[in-house]
């Protein structure tokens, strides 16, 4: 291989640290999924406990989507014409900080209505699997927002860039996974 096609160590980096990710994250979905095995002929989500909004969700989902569309949109812009890039990936930053805050405000309705951590099992999963994807989402949100002041000083290199999509484009397409399983 070529040194012009070799990752460097920060994409290195990043692509473990995925890789944990999606491990802590099929962990998570499989507790869930055992816990919800075990309640088979019971109603589920209990009936004392509020339901999850699940079109508005469904909506903040198709806004996270949309969001890694945007950091694409980004990427081509990226390999032809640096300038090209800012509005995308501007973009991608609104939309992904839109679905981090109607996750807190779908939290403090959830909140209101009494659904918490120690509520019942059903808020202890909801809590940590979405918690734990909303608070990387706001993480890599910060990622985005340093790529994008990179990029309007024009010194964010293709490495940079491809570092910090790899960690958005992966909580993109594992929140629909969660999605399914824990908005069911």
């Amino acid at each position: 291989m070529s040194p012009a096609t070799r990752f460097s160590n920060g994409v290195i980096a990043m692509l473990l640290f995925v890789f944990v990710e999606a491990l802590l994250y099929a962990g998570l979905i499989s507790a869930h999924a055992t816990f919800l095995s075990d309640q088979v002929g019971q109603i589920w989500p209990p009936l004392d406990q509020p339901r999850l909004p699940l079109a508005e969700t469904a909506v903040n989902t198709a806004v996270l989507l949309a969001s890694g569309c945007a950091l694409v949109a980004t990427r081509f812009g990226f390999r032809s014409e640096l300038r090209k890039t800012i509005i995308p990936l501007a973009v991608a930053i609104l939309l992904g900080g839109f679905f981090v805050t109607f996750q807190g405000v779908a939290w403090a309705a959830l909140l209101q209505e009494g659904l918490t951590i120690r509520s019942s099992a059903y808020g202890s999963f909801f809590y940590l699997i979405v918690g734990t994807h909303t608070v990387q989402a706001a993480a890599a949100l910060a990622c985005l927002v340093w790529a994008w002041v990179r990029l309007r000083r024009t010194r964010l290199s293709a490495s940079q860039f491809l570092i910090v999509e790899i960690y958005w484009y992966f909580l993109v397409l594992v929140w629909p996974v969660i999605y399914i399983q824990v908005y069911q």
